[in-house]
């Protein structure tokens, strides 16, 4: 048996060609020193090693839109006369319909209008939306008076004589009767600018129904996203949607949904796929998607970010057959390294021997 020169040690290495998603691996025998120098070929492929940042990243479907529609309910009695078109927005002060022609405006808060405030000093949140709005309209309501929370429901604002007559200056300058009052249905609580998404009553219709539906004015994306990955996204984490266009326009996660859809034993009959969250995700300029109101999208998350790492193509790794990885030099010469992350054709890699600006023997 012929025996190999003193000094030269033979390696079995598999090439990587592919390490992720089942990967095609080329064998070849790789000699140490003088004797594989001599027999490494004129002209290779070669990379250089980087710092750079990688994250690992994860794109799914989407669909660009306002969001859920919710429904909008009509209080007190009347007739409905006139309603909103689709897509028309409500603004704080402005009439969004009208219940026996008289104009029904907008104010914005959490708690609707549910009683007469008729009388001054009764004390409450609905008194409160009513002092916030008028103050945000320009209206000097007096000193806001808020008592604590005592816990029999007396938490809130305290109807005053200084904001009954703010009350009534706002009602004078908008046409309305100027009484200084309010009753339910004069005017409609909505938690911000909202959109008209579709409306559901006709003038006629009694005004206790069901008006319209509505959304956020702001476009939005919503991800259905496996329930199992949620640990891995939260509110405040960059995100990139690829429009249908081919632009890819950078976004913020705004919201993750508390309910978990799909994937329960009841509905596992019927249930397809795995249970999932939605995900909210807004662009962050919002001229991105002008002229685009609906629309399948691709959102990237990018769950995990290594940043300053040493890293090569992911085709400059060799698999050792007795385990491990290395990086080949030019001269033909075998570095071991460890490995990190794989992202975006890249991998991390450390190790003696392995600096920034060094060049390694790459198959892409």
């Amino acid at each position: 048996m012929a025996r190999r020169g003193k000094g030269v040690v033979a390696l079995s290495v598999v090439l990587v060609a592919g390490v992720t998603g089942g990967g095609a691996y080329v064998w070849r025998d790789v000699h140490s020193g003088p004797e594989s120098t001599a027999s490494a070929p004129d002209r290779v492929r070669t990379a250089t090693v980087t710092r750079t940042d990688l994250s690992d990243s994860r794109t799914l479907p989407g669909t660009l839109g306002f969001g859920t529609p919710h429904a909008l309910k009509g209080t007190g009695q009347g007739i409905v006369t006139r309603l909103p078109k689709p897509g028309a927005l409500a603004v704080r002060g402005k009439a969004l319909y009208r219940i026996n022609d008289r104009p029904v405006p907008v104010f914005f808060g959490d708690t609707p209008f549910f009683r007469p405030l008729t009388k001054t000093g009764v004390r409450g949140h609905d008194v409160s939306v009513l002092g916030n709005n008028l103050r945000a309209l320009g209206y000097a309501t007096g000193p806001a008076t808020v008592a604590r929370n005592t816990g029999d429901g007396g938490e809130g604002e305290e109807f005053t004589p200084a904001l009954a007559a703010a009350l009534k200056r706002w009602q004078h300058d908008t046409g309305q009767t100027a009484t200084g009052t309010l009753t339910p249905g004069r005017a409609v609580v909505l938690p911000g600018p909202v959109r008209v998404d579709s409306v559901q009553a006709q003038p006629g219709d009694a005004a206790d129904g069901t008006l319209l539906t509505y959304t956020s004015a702001a476009k939005t994306v919503t991800v259905a996203m496996d329930a199992t990955d949620m640990g891995t996204v939260k509110a405040g984490d960059g995100a990139a949607i690829t429009l249908p266009d081919g632009r890819t326009i950078p976004g913020t996660v705004k919201a993750l949904s508390r309910t978990v859809q799909g994937g329960s034993a009841e509905e596992s009959a019927q249930q397809t796929g795995p249970a999932t969250i939605d995900v909210t995700v807004a662009a962050n300029r919002a001229t991105d998607l002008k002229g685009l109101d609906a629309a399948a999208v691709q959102v990237r998350f990018d769950t995990t970010t290594r940043k300053g790492v040493l890293a090569v193509p992911v085709g400059a790794l060799v698999a050792l057959r007795e385990g491990g990885y290395a990086v080949q030099r030019p001269d033909g010469t075998l570095i071991a390294v460890t490995t990190g992350m794989f992202a975006g054709g890249l991998v991390e890699v450390s190790g003696k021997g392995v600096a920034v600006g060094a060049k390694v023997v790459t198959a892409s």
